[in-house]
């Protein structure tokens, strides 16, 4: 079986997982537009409104990387954007370019599908060309909506 090829699953961070998730990184440069998983695992306990839902991204049995989404914020809440909102995706630098972003986003989509009332995950970046996560997520089939949240452009991908 190829390297991008092995199993991609998403996993619960525990105790047992959540410093081999917390030492994945993205390069420099991609440091710009994604936060580290310390600080996305902060944040999402700091923001329990946001509905964050977060697993470790696993190929095989090897963490690879990271993903958090608000899953289903409730109305009332104009501070996020949502319901459903890919809020971080990284895959760690030695994993990149094996098509496991890809694949860890396909279980992200197969998760929200499941989920009341979804009909689109919104996600945001960062303006910028180098290294910018925008290409990958255009390819998925994320379409910007105009929309600026927080300094970022919105992307959509309807379900």
């Amino acid at each position: 079986m190829a390297e991008g090829e092995r199993l991609v699953s998403l996993r619960e961070i525990t105790e047992e997982n959540r410093a081999d998730v917390e030492r994945l990184a993205v390069t420099s440069e991609q440091a710009n537009y994604v936060a580290s998983n310390t600080y996305s695992l902060r944040e999402a306990a700091e923001t329990p409104d946001a509905c964050p839902w977060y697993r470790a991204v696993y190929a095989g049995d090897e963490p690879v990387g990271f993903v958090m989404i608000s899953d289903g914020i409730p109305d009332g809440h104009p501070e996020y954007v949502g319901p459903y909102f890919l809020w971080r995706l990284m895959i760690d630098t030695r994993f990149q370019r094996q098509g496991l972003g890809r694949a860890a986003l396909d279980l992200v989509v197969e998760h929200v599908r499941t989920r009341p009332d979804a009909t689109r995950l919104l996600t945001s970046v960062v303006p910028g060309t180098v290294a910018s996560p925008r290409g990958f997520y255009l390819r998925y089939g994320f379409t910007p909506t105009g929309e600026v949240a927080d300094g970022e452009d919105v992307l959509e991908l309807p379900l």
